[in-house]
């Protein structure tokens, strides 16, 4: 398939692309305000990191798939990750302001348009973020993993999920399979990559379901069960991501 890759900063024309394939890639309830806080750092993505925002677009117009990433400086061990979303950008917020050079390209999202789906976009999407944090001198990508079929298991703990392979010794999950066969070894869990927070009448909205009682909700494209309080009128949802790392 004929694409041509772009960053925002050269093609500032698509920045609303970013916001129509976030819409069609995750749930309704994850894209809701984030109780750790991510939402006052994001539109600096579009700004001060607008050279760091990808555009993967057809030759024939339409943008195929689009990414989300920020430069930031990490010492390499499991405790100096970031621990959220919010974790990332407030990190490579300060780095910039102080003038801290950074060393590794931390993704924060890759998302493929719906009809683009199932042809290998994934892969050529992480590529291109590995292409760009090599052109800059980087020594590392990382990402925070949100795994495409979790949501089929949202039981079981996501550090066994994380280690669960196929007959041919490969990651279960697509998305952790993608990573890893791009060279990405599995580091550690992000247990709360993002918390939303609403009230019954929000998760109800959200979710397109009804919460009659307190207790655990296994709802569609959360990764866990959410926490529904009737008393305290409210939901929880902590979204866990797996980290990993491409070498560079």
């Amino acid at each position: 398939m004929p694409y041509k890759t772009f960053t925002l900063r050269e093609r500032p024309d698509r920045e609303d692309d970013f916001e129509q394939l976030s819409d069609a890639s995750w749930p309704r309830f994850l894209r809701q305000q984030d109780a750790l806080g991510y939402g006052q750092y994001w539109p600096r993505l579009f700004t001060t990191w607008a050279d760091w925002q990808l555009l993967i677009v057809d030759e024939m117009g339409p943008t195929i798939a689009a990414t989300h990433a920020v430069p930031v400086v990490w010492n390499g061990t499991v405790e100096d990750l970031p621990s959220s979303i919010a974790d990332i950008l407030r990190r490579a917020q300060a780095d910039h302001d102080a003038g801290r050079a950074p060393n590794v390209l931390c993704a924060l999202a890759a998302m493929v348009a719906t009809r683009f789906r199932g042809k290998g976009m994934s892969a050529i999407a992480v590529r291109a973020m590995l292409d760009l944090a090599r052109a800059h001198g980087l020594r590392a990508l990382i990402a925070p993993v949100r795994p495409a079929n979790k949501s089929q298991y949202p039981l079981a703990p996501m550090e066994r999920y994380a280690r669960w392979t196929n007959e041919d010794g490969l990651p279960f999950d697509p998305w952790i399979r993608v990573h890893a066969r791009l060279g990405a070894d599995i580091v550690d869990v992000a247990p709360r990559a993002l918390i939303i927070l609403g009230t019954v009448a929000n998760w109800e909205r959200w979710t397109d379901m009804r919460f009659p009682d307190s207790g655990p909700y296994v709802v569609p494209g959360a990764l866990q069960p959410v926490i529904i309080d009737r008393q305290a009128d409210e939901g929880r949802y902590e979204d866990p991501n797996i980290w990993m790392r491409h070498a560079i």
